[in-house]
Order: C-alpha cells, then structure tokens, then sequence
C-alpha cells in the first residue's frame, strides 16, 4: 500500500452518536469508550461539542488528556466563542482538531441560518483563519454538503483551503444522496477545485436511505481519503456510517477498494460491545460485522457447507473482527451433520449412532416448538437419549394425560412399557405431579422414597425446557433421574422413570441384562 491509498478513521461516537435521541454517555463511559478506540486504532475521534454543554466540555477535556495515539477533536459552529471552547478543551494534547461547520445548501442558508451565499463565503473566511490560529489541523464542513450548488461548493472549498484548512468534509447531513451522485461531487472537487491537493476530502454520510457505507466508500473510491463514521451506526436519526463495515469491506474487498486503515480490527466485536453497553442501544441480531447472527449459521444447506469449508459461505473469519468461532446454530433448520458436530463439540464424542439418531429425533421436535435451542437443551436431550440406549430402561414411559384445574380431582392416566409389557393406570392426587407418580407406583409396585423433586427452566422464556430431577432411597442406596421437556409434566415422569430405572441396576449390583432377564422371568 502507498500513502496514497491511506484512508483515514474519523469517529464520531462520541460527538454525532451521542446525538442519537436516547444515547447520551456519562463521562467514565465516555473515557472507557476513547480508551478502546484508541486502541483500536482510530485516527480522529471526535470527542464532543464543547460549547453545547459544561459535560460535553468536560468529556472532550478529559478525552484529550488519555489519548495516546489517537487526534482528539472538537466541534464548532462559525463562531469565536465555540472555536475558543473547542481550545481550551482539546488543549490540553500535544496535537488536536478543530472541526467546524456552516451550512452551504440554499435551503439551509435561508431557512437556518437567514444568511445570504456571500454572508456565508465570508463566514467561511473568518472563522477558518481563526481556528488556524489555535492550530494547524482544521477542518471544515459544507453542512448539507450534498444538497448545495456545486459551483458554490466549490468556491468555499477553496477558500476554506485558503484560510487554512486541512481537512474537508463533505455531508451527507439528511441522507439524501446516493453512490453515483456522491462519486459525482467527489470527483467535481477533486477536478475543479485549484488547491484541492493541500486537503485531505472527506465524507460524513448519514442513512437515512440506508445508503450511508456505500456513500461513504463510493467517496473513498472517487478520491476522498477521510472517512467520517461511529460504532455500531449509531447517529442522529437512522444513524451514521458503520465503522465496523466500512473498514471490513474494504479488507474483504481489496480486490476492488485497494485501500488500508489503521484500525485492528480484532478489536471491532469489543469496541461494538463497549458502545452498546454505555448507550443502552442494543446491536440488531441481524447487524453486519458485530451483529449476533454475522457469524451464525442454522440453515442445514449452510451447515453442511461451513463444516467441509468455511468459505462456503463466510467471506470473512470472525475471529477477524474479534469473534472467537463461528456459530452454527441449532434450530429447525439444522441437519444431522451439524447436530453430531454440535454433539462433539460439547463433548460427546463417543455416543452411538442409535443414540444421535435418536437425540436428533427429539431435537427436531423441541426446535419446532423453540425459537431458540440452546447448548443446554441439546445436552439434556442427548442424556435422555443415552439413558434409553443404555439398556436401563426396563419402564418406558409411552403417553400420558394430565387434568388439572380447579374444582376438579387432579388425575393422570398413564401407559408404561415393563420389560416388554405394556401396562395402563389412571390416579388421582394431590396436584397433577402427585398423580403422575401414583400412576407409576401403582404399574411397578415399589417401595422407594421420594427424597428431592426439583423443577428448573433449562433456558429462558415461556417456551424453555423444563429439567426436573428425582432423587429415590431404597435400603439407604439412592438415585438420581433427570429428564428435559418443554412439557414440565412429561419431564417429571420421565426423570422418575430414569431413576427407578437405575435403581433396578443398583440393587445386588446386578449387571443391567441380566437384571432385565431376571425381571421379565418374574414376569414383574
């Protein structure tokens, strides 16, 4: 790479974000979040607008005093008093910014600021040359840049060079233009403009029509080489460029953008979390880049491509951005292939066939029911399933009806398999639970005691599987059965069931088959 293709991180989190309705940052958030980006590797941050508040003063003040390779910057409208806040805030470093601003759109101008086109020429002149006195790193921005006369843009531009700016921005302030238009102003600036080559042109493009990165790297290809951006999107409105897919797509697309950036970008799943955390904004599931879902695959087509090569449909690594691994989610629309690399995964490397056969089977069931299926879920399925393959299960449980209410008994009805035998109960009780376990005493007489019954929620949500343990005592030796169902009723039969089952092994130490035999000859 040449210095040439060198495009330049202008965040403004801090600044534009923080003007998001609802986003507002303390000044410790706002330490944490400058500290991050500096690391990351942004060129510019935009720190604040030091004259809109004593805060906003103090955030840039202080964000000025840590940054230890990163310019900080301050924002100033075409006035003294706010140039001279925009100083004493940023001070403080040994090199700074003053940003500042007037609008240039005939709109604005009548509108806004009842100012007339040369009223505003000689603005520019002003208050350009008095920034440049507090420093040499100015820049200035045509607010709704891409809504004025190009003639007139043009001639401010220059003369904002003129009066010693170094860096111009060019607004996209209401979201207004689109790729071929922006390349279109870029180009005209970069032809027409006489002393265009003493500035670095940048872009600041909102998305308002979702259009605000692929403005913002049409401009980079039409010759801009500043880019004006913040985490996440967040900004006024539907927000600003992304960062975090502007830097991306020029890395993954090289090819066709030939251009570097100082950003690491490891470092971009962490510095998403940060702002997010400090703004209360949560990122969108479906975000490009640090979305949850970016790196998430469900679809068994997808699945089964990423699991014999992850280009098949990733066209980046997530541990690129700062992601530890690719998820493949597990859900309705997974196959078999990516539920036994799940298994593996947490695991369970050694399970039969019979047994992922029969987990899947169950899996495909509770993911029709849950929107979202989780780790613990498919464990808990798994056990139940190595159970049933373990030759334990001389009781099986086959269907079973609950009622339950008010006004009327609780009752359950019940149907078990008994080393072979299908046997059918129906009991009353006290509660729906109690029924259950009447049912089951009464098909396979024992004696065993209750000792713990204990429901949890294996996940959140009304739709969550239900765990539920039992413990039994016979002759002071005791199990343990757990069962999962998103059907708490069926779960506690099941885990009751799991530990008489395991009972049956424990008692003389008898070898499982044998104990089976033993049984079915009795014809218990």
């Amino acid at each position: 790479m040449t210095d040439k293709n060198r495009v330049y991180i202008f965040d403004t989190t801090m600044r534009d974000g923080e003007q998001s309705p609802g986003a507002s940052m303390s000044l410790e958030e706002k330490l944490q979040i400058a500290r991050v980006f500096d690391e990351l590797g942004v060129d510019i941050i935009e720190a604040g607008f030091p004259i809109a508040s004593p805060g906003d003063f103090e955030a840039t003040t202080e964000v000025s005093k840590i940054l230890k390779k990163s310019i900080p910057a301050g924002l100033s409208r075409h006035s003294k008093k706010d140039i001279d806040r925009c100083y004493e805030a940023l001070k403080h470093s040994p090199r700074f910014r003053i940003h500042t601003f007037i609008s240039t759109s005939p709109l604005h101008m009548k509108h806004k600021l009842n100012m007339s086109a040369d009223q505003v020429y000689e603005s520019i002149k002003e208050h350009v040359t008095y920034a440049r006195n507090y420093t040499d790193d100015v820049e200035w921005s045509c607010e709704d840049g891409t809504r004025t006369d190009m003639d007139f843009m043009c001639k401010t531009v220059e003369l904002a060079i003129k009066s010693g700016a170094k860096t111009i921005n060019i607004p996209d302030t209401v979201g207004y233009t689109v790729p071929s238009e922006f390349t279109k102003i870029i180009q005209t600036l970069l032809n027409k403009v006489p002393n265009i080559d003493k500035a670095i042109l940048s872009t600041h493009c909102h998305n308002d029509l979702g259009l605000a990165v692929a403005n913002s790297l049409a401009g980079v290809q039409a010759g801009a080489r500043q880019i004006e951006c913040t985490i996440n999107g967040i900004g006024e409105r539907a927000g600003n460029a992304a960062l975090e897919e502007i830097v991306m797509a020029i890395r993954t697309r090289n090819d066709l953008m030939p251009y570097s950036t100082g950003i690491n970008t490891k470092l971009l799943s962490k510095a998403s979390k940060v702002v997010s955390n400090a703004t209360g904004f949560p990122v969108q599931y479906n975000k490009a880049i640090v979305g949850k879902n970016a790196f998430a695959h469900e679809a068994g087509i997808h699945q089964d491509g990423m699991l014999k090569n992850r280009e098949t449909y990733e066209i980046m690594t997530p541990e690129s951005v700062g992601v530890k691994q690719t998820s493949l989610v597990m859900g309705k629309h997974s196959g078999r292939h990516a539920f036994k690399d799940k298994l593996n995964s947490l695991g369970y490397v050694d399970v039969t066939d019979d047994v992922i056969q029969n987990a899947f089977g169950k899996f495909k069931i509770l993911a029709d029911k849950k929107k979202h299926v989780y780790d613990e879920d498919i464990i808990a399925l798994v056990d139940d399933s190595l159970i049933i393959d373990n030759k334990l299960n001389a009781l099986v449980l086959k269907s079973l009806k609950v009622f339950a209410g008010t006004g009327e008994p609780q009752k359950a009805e019940m149907t078990l398999e008994i080393f072979g035998e299908i046997k059918n109960s129906s009991e009353t009780g006290d509660g729906p639970v109690d029924a259950i376990f009447k049912c089951i005493k009464k098909l396979y007489s024992h004696e065993m005691h209750l000792q713990l019954y204990q429901v949890h929620a294996v996940t959140e949500g009304t739709d969550a599987q239900a765990t539920v343990s039992v413990r039994l005592e016979e002759n002071g030796k005791t199990t343990v059965g757990q069962a999962a169902d998103t059907d708490t009723l069926v779960a506690s039969a099941n885990a009751y069931l799991s530990a008489l089952n395991k009972m049956l092994i424990k008692r003389n130490k008898t070898a499982p088959n044998e104990e089976y035999q033993n049984q079915k000859m009795k014809g218990i």
